[in-house]
């Protein structure tokens, strides 16, 4: 505390004691000793990187010196890079340590930027760097590096490549989770590698990954028609038939085929398809993802009664489909007929048995029954 507060007294020294400078800008830079820090002038309207020249002060602990691009080859034996507004120190020592300060030729502001060097070890650092990320279990996802937004080509640096190390684990190769698991939570250490004059040097990055429940806790599954079911049609008729599911995204697909041909959205033709939006229905605590596709026949025809047709739900997690057939109605009004023969005796129906009989099978069996003498053949 007392080392930050001494730097912060050391940078209001420069800014009030250099006459006819006016300052812009205070930033902090945090890096570990051994690694690669990136300084980066602010720029600011009048001056752009191609037609201003950028003069960089540093004062540490140690002594004062001036660097710009003028001065490169120097730069260079002291690992120090400049290209205008961006300040490059290849392996960070505590004896760089300090404040800069960065300014344009013919301007009189000043921009000021502290660099705090910390031990390798240190943890202080990692949180200082530290940036912080929310994802759902079962869903993909990719942990990003952060990266200086830094044209290093200028530099003559290269990238050469990334890795990836969890604290107390194991973490995925390139930072890819095919699906997240809760126990993926953690903090997580990404390290840049570049390649400059023949040599390697690094920056390291943390990133604090937190896994929440899935917002979406059913699997995607189709909720209607059921599998196998029969519709009953009329010949000639207009049927529409819904297939209703409930998603795991936006992504997900729900269709409509009879075998492996898929039906158009054209209306006009005998057998079409029509489809609404998903759109996210909230139950109590639980969110879910719910679409509905028609399946449309104008003219229900013979030929549509000999033919399988299949709702399927295509999901990055799992794929789901019912069968369902039609059927030709009967056209008779009854689902149970009794055909009795007269008697002129009492072993036969009389009138109040048939209508007793009929009662109990309507209201306690559900049946609509029809009774019949063997002269009489009902035609509904």
């Amino acid at each position: 505390m007392n080392g930050k507060i001494s730097l912060l007294l050391l940078s209001l020294i420069f800014l009030t004691s250099t006459p006819g400078v006016c300052p812009l800008s205070f930033q902090e830079v945090h890096v570990k000793a051994g690694e690669m820090a990136v300084l980066q002038c602010p720029s600011y309207r009048g001056y752009s990187d191609g037609d201003a020249e950028v003069f960089w002060t540093s004062h540490t602990v140690d002594e004062m010196k001036l660097f710009n691009m003028s001065t490169s080859a120097e730069q260079r034996q002291m690992g120090v890079l400049v290209h205008g507004r961006i300040l490059v120190i290849l392996r960070v020592s505590v004896n760089h340590q300090g404040n800069y300060s960065c300014s344009f030729r013919n301007s009189s502001r000043r921009s000021w930027i502290s660099l705090k060097v910390y031990t390798a070890q240190s943890r202080e650092c990692e949180q200082m760097n530290q940036s912080f990320k929310e994802c759902y279990t079962e869903e993909s996802y990719k942990l990003y590096c952060p990266e200086k937004n830094v044209s290093f080509n200028t530099l003559n640096i290269t990238t050469s490549g990334i890795t990836w190390h969890k604290e107390g684990g194991s973490s995925p190769k390139d930072g890819y989770f095919p699906s997240v698991k809760k126990e993926d939570s953690g903090i997580y250490t990404c390290t840049r590698f570049y390649l400059y004059d023949g040599q390697i040097y690094n920056m390291t990055s943390t990133v604090k990954l937190d896994v929440q429940p899935n917002k979406i806790t059913e699997k995607a599954v189709i909720i209607s028609p059921e599998n196998k079911q029969v519709f009953e049609v009329d010949l000639g008729s207009t049927v529409v038939i819904d297939c209703k599911a409930v998603m795991m995204s936006d992504f997900d697909d729900l269709f409509w085929l009879s075998g492996s041909s898929f039906f158009d959205a054209d209306t006009s033709l005998p057998v079409s398809y029509n489809d609404t939006r998903p759109f996210l229905l909230r139950v109590n605590s639980t969110e879910e993802i719910t679409m509905t596709t028609s399946l449309i026949f104008r003219k229900v025809s013979e030929d549509d009664l000999s033919k399988n047709y299949t709702c399927k739900l295509q999901s990055d997690y799992e794929t789901n489909f019912v069968t369902i057939t039609l059927k030709q109605k009967d056209g008779k009004s009854y689902n149970a007929c009794l055909m009795y023969y007269k008697s002129s005796t009492d072993q036969g129906l009389s009138e109040d048995d048939r209508k007793r009989l009929e009662s109990e099978m309507k209201n306690r069996f559900g049946y609509s029954l029809c009774l019949y003498s063997p002269d009489v053949v009902p035609d509904r």
